[in-house]
């Protein structure tokens, strides 16, 4: 299981970043990013592997989940 932030928002972030530097902007006055969509991904296989058992209603918020 797994709750982090979503990979490509992060990638589309970095560019506009790194744009804004191109452009002549000083890395030092620029803001930190943050990110502002997250994902839950479960992998459900592994947990019943493991003998674990996923309440329905996590795998139902689930954004993705890996059977």
């Amino acid at each position: 299981m797994s709750y982090g932030t979503n990979i490509a928002d992060t990638f589309r972030q970095v560019g506009v970043y790194v744009g804004r530097i191109l452009k002549g902007a000083k890395p030092a006055e620029l803001p930190v990013p943050q990110s502002d969509k997250f994902e839950l991904v479960i992998n459900h296989q592994t947990a019943r592997m493991l003998g674990l058992t996923v309440p329905d209603k996590l795998l139902v918020a689930a954004d993705e989940v890996i059977e």
